[in-house]
C-alpha cells in the first residue's frame, strides 16, 4: 500500500526547493524590516503542527539573537478579547490552511496590538494570508493526507530562513540552500526491527533537548495521530522530574539527539531511563541505521538537523501505522483542516 502520506513525505525536498528560491525576494525585505524595527519581543500564533514549528522558531530566535519568543494562545483574543500589548514587536502566524478562525483573529489582535504581522501560510489565499502586513508562502503544494508532513517541514524551513534573513546569518543561508539535496536523498525505510520493537506500544516518551524539542512534539503527536499510540514529548531535563515514573520493563523512549550542547545533557537522562527498563531509540546525525538508532543526514548547521530527523521521523511513523494496520492518511477522528473558535 503507497500512502498519501508516504508519497508527500518524498515531496518535502521539492517543496524546500520551491519556497527558497519563490521567497528570496520577500525574505529579503523580511530582514530589512526586522533590522530597522529591532523588536524586543517575537511572538507566535498557530496550534497543531504549527505550533511544533512555532516552537522550533522560537529556539532558533532565541538562540541565534538573544531576543525573547514566545506563543500566545488564541484564545486571548476569542473568548477573553484582552487588548494585546505589542507595540515595536512581531507576530508570526504559522499555518498550513490559513482558514482556522482563532488563528486569524489572533493575528489581527495582534495588529492592533502594535506588532508587525508575518503569516508563514501555505495557502496564499486564506483570510491569514491575506491579512498579514508581510507573507512567506510556505509553498509546500496541496497535501491530502491528514498527517501533515511536507507542510510541516516547509513551516520549520521558512521560520529558519526568517531568522537567517533577519540576522544574516550566511552560515544558516548556506546550510539551507543545501536541504532540497539532502531531504530528497533521506528515502530509506526504517529497520523492520525497529518497527517490531514499537509495534506493542500503546505508550511511548519521546525526547528533545533544545531546538530538537519541537520535533519531539511533534513525533509524538504524530505517533497519537497515525498509530494511536498515546505518545507524550518531554524535554530530556523534565522528564526525570516525575514522568519517568510510569517507566517499565519495555517501555519505549525515542530520544532525538542533536549535535550540539544540548547532546552531553541527555545522555545521562537516557542512561537512567534505560537502568529503569525503557528500550531507547535515538534519532542523531550520522552513521548507519540499527534496531535502537534511526540515521539522519548530516548537515552543515547544527540547528537545521532537527528538519532532517523529523523528515526521516514521518518514514517511521508512517511504516509503524501500517504495521498495525492504520491508514495514516485517514485518522478515525481527525480531518485535515481544523477551524477552532
Amino acid at each position: 500500500m503507497t500512502t498519501l502520506m508516504f508519497q508527500e513525505i518524498g515531496e518535502s525536498g521539492d517543496a524546500v526547493a520551491r519556497q527558497l528560491s519563490e521567497n528570496a525576494e520577500p525574505l529579503a525585505k523580511l530582514g530589512a524590516r526586522l533590522r530597522t524595527l529591532d523588536p524586543p519581543l517575537v511572538a507566535t500564533i498557530a496550534r497543531g503542527s504549527s505550533d511544533c514549528c512555532a516552537l522550533y522558531l522560537k529556539y532558533l530566535v532565541e538562540i541565534v539573537s538573544g531576543v525573547p519568543c514566545a506563543s500566545i494562545g488564541p484564545s486571548i483574543a476569542t473568548l477573553y478579547r484582552t487588548p494585546m500589548r505589542l507595540e515595536g514587536g512581531v507576530s508570526v502566524a504559522i499555518s498550513q490552511s490559513g482558514r482556522s478562525p482563532d488563528i486569524v483573529e489572533m493575528q489581527r489582535a495582534a495588529r492592533l496590538g502594535g506588532a508587525l504581522a508575518v503569516a508563514l501560510v501555505n495557502d496564499v489565499d486564506s483570510p491569514l494570508a491575506r491579512e498579514a502586513e508581510l507573507l512567506l508562502p510556505l509553498c509546500a503544494g496541496t497535501e491530502r493526507s491528514v498527517a501533515a508532513t511536507k507542510s510541516m517541514i516547509a513551516g520549520l524551513v521558512a521560520g529558519a530562513s526568517l531568522v537567517a534573513a533577519w540576522r544574516e546569518d550566511r552560515q544558516l543561508a548556506d546550510a539551507l540552500a543545501a536541504l532540497p539535496g539532502i531531504l530528497r536523498g533521506q528515502g530509506t525505510a526504517p529497520p523492520a526491527a525497529m518497527l517490531e520493537r514499537l509495534a506493542n506500544a500503546r505508550s511511548a516518551f519521546v525526547l528533545g533537548r533544545g531546538a530538537t524539542l519541537a520535533i519531539a512534539a511533534e513525533a509524538a503527536l504524530k505517533l497519537k495521530e497515525t498509530c494511536a499510540i498515546h505518545a507524550e514529548a518531554y524535554s530530556a531535563a523534565e522528564v526525570l522530574h516525575g514522568p519517568a515514573e510510569l517507566v517499565a520493563p519495555g517501555f519505549p523512549v525515542i530520544a532525538f539527539l542533536p549535535s550540539d550542547a544540548a547532546r552531553e545533557g541527555m545522555l545521562p537522562t537516557l542512561t537512567a531511563l534505560t537502568k529503569a527498563g525503557a528500550t531507547v531509540i535515538a534519532i542523531e546525525a550520522g552513521g548507519i541505521d540499527e534496531e535502537d538508532r534511526l540515521a539522519t543526514a548530516k548537515v552543515e548547521a547544527t540547528l537545521l538537523e532537527p528538519i532532517v530527523m523529523i523528515h526521516r521521523f514521518y518514514r517511521l511513523a508512517e511504516a509503524l501505522a501500517l504495521r498495525l494496520g492504520r491508514d495514516p492518511d485517514r485518522p478515525r477522528n481527525l480531518r485535515k483542516v481544523t477551524e477552532t473558535v
